[in-house]
């Protein structure tokens, strides 16, 4: 068995989160955009709306077959690197690539069906290798990480350095976008993502298990098991919830800032620090994208240091009320009279920052006690299949989201009538409370063992 990974191997492995987020925010930003653009945007159509709702709805329902496959795949695997690393090294650069294909599409010339073909079998492919190689990557978490403390350490630097991924993601592509245009911003996101990832694997490669025998069990069986896993089924639906919310507030913050903050205007002018900037709606999208990031870089060691006193579900579950009562604020941006709807927009936007903060942060670890838990149950562990069973709820309701912020629109999306895009506040808080309520039967604490489970186990669990 390998050694307890050193603090700085942990900071090498979570920068894999840098380049991961950097990716996954980006769709989450700008894909809507290009293929569906608000009505007011000097932009064609290349999809519609609903039309890319549903491709995406049914490559979610993909996506259920193939998470659970390839998490048991990799449970069962047995190399000279691990049952993880092969896995990651393989499919990283294909997960590259064909992000960088979904922001070349062929352009509304040739035709909405070539471009739903296109969309359709490039998204496809690229959600596939990053489960190939995500999902094993994060399955080294409980591996490599068997104390509470290095659990927390590495999802706190995770979360950090994710938010720089984030802060590339949803600032800065935005300025790229407006100066070169989406193939550049994508060319240059997959090669930071690729080099990201890469340095991950390399950081933990020395302390990947491979002494860990492969799981006995057969995928339906397996999958079974971890359903019947009570502080599993408590944990995933909430965060899955609270992750759809968070993905189309920002996925709608380009309509934000088209429609409610430019309103008829094409650009806006920002004095800072003596200098002027003439912002686009790629611009004001990164700005209102930095002030949700700042505050949760901010928050963070507070977010850490409450998680050791009071353990990370506790906080876990108030970050989630929290947005519960902070998103639907959003709905009040450039409302405010006589004040600049860009600052008032910031001053909104940052408490929802706080709240993401709290939740984002330990997914991952509460996920780590959860399989241990499954290990004291069933004698096996199966990181990946776990990991892969979540991804598929989440990417399945996630596929959702593009629906749900097309149903919203239809009440309005254009600067003289934008109140569809004023309630997905409200509808994300919807999300959030939802996630807050049913997280309540979770009871694991930090340190699994026999002895906490047997002390903490509600009677008759």
């Amino acid at each position: 068995m390998t050694s307890e990974i050193p603090v700085l191997n942990r900071i090498v492995y979570a920068s894999a989160s840098l380049g991961g987020n950097l990716l996954s925010r980006t769709i989450t930003l700008w894909f809507v955009f290009l293929y569906a653009p608000p009505a007011d945007a000097d932009m064609p159509t290349i999809v519609p709306r609903f039309t890319l709702g549903a491709i995406l709805l049914a490559i979610g329902i993909e996506d259920a077959i193939d998470d659970p496959l390839i998490g048991f795949w990799s449970d069962r695997t047995r190399t000279r690197w691990g049952r993880r690393l092969p896995f990651i090294v393989i499919s990283t650069p294909f997960y590259a690539l064909f992000f960088f294909l979904i922001f070349t599409p062929p352009g509304a010339d040739h035709g909405v069906w070539v471009n739903v073909l296109y969309v359709t079998a490039i998204v496809m492919i690229q959600r596939i290798m990053g489960t190939l190689s995500g999902g094993p990557l994060e399955a080294l978490l409980p591996e490599i990480a068997r104390s509470a403390e290095s659990r927390v350490s590495i999802v706190v630097w995770q979360v950090f350095l994710g938010s720089l991924g984030a802060v590339f993601a949803l600032v800065v592509t935005g300025f790229i976008k407006d100066a070169w245009g989406f193939q550049v911003m994508a060319a240059i996101v997959a090669v930071l993502a690729l080099v990201s990832r890469y340095v991950g694997v390399w950081g933990v490669w020395p302390y990947a298990r491979v002494d860990v025998e492969p799981v006995r069990f057969g995928i339906v069986e397996s999958v079974r098991q971890s359903l019947r896993n009570d502080q599993f089924v408590a944990f995933l639906p909430t965060f899955v919830f609270f992750n759809t919310a968070v993905t189309m507030l920002l996925t709608a913050l380009p309509f934000f800032a088209e429609s409610v903050i430019l309103g008829e205007r094409d650009s806006m002018e920002l004095s800072f620090l003596g200098l002027s900037f003439d912002l686009k709606e790629g611009g004001v999208s990164g700005i209102l994208a930095g002030a949700a990031i700042l505050a949760v870089i901010v928050a963070l060691p507070a977010v850490y240091r409450l998680a050791v006193l009071r353990g990370k579900a506790a906080v876990y579950s108030t970050s989630m009320l929290l947005g519960a009562l902070v998103f639907p604020l959003l709905f009040f941006m450039g409302l405010v009279p006589e004040m600049n709807k860009l600052a008032q927009s910031l001053l909104f936007i940052a408490p929802a920052g706080v709240a993401i903060t709290g939740v984002f942060a330990f997914p991952n670890a509460l996920m780590a006690d959860i399989i241990d838990y499954d290990a004291l149950r069933t004698g096996e562990r199966r990181e990946a299949l776990y990991y892969g069973v979540q991804n598929t709820v989440e990417k399945t309701v996630g596929s959702l989201t593009t629906g749900i912020l097309a149903l919203l629109l239809l009440a309005g999306e254009t600067a003289d009538n934008p109140l569809g895009i004023r309630l997905v506040g409200p509808a994300a808080a919807v999300l959030a409370l939802m996630g807050y309520l049913l997280f309540r039967g979770y009871w694991l604490s930090d340190a699994v063992t026999e002895e906490t489970v047997r002390d903490r186990a509600p009677t008759g669990g």
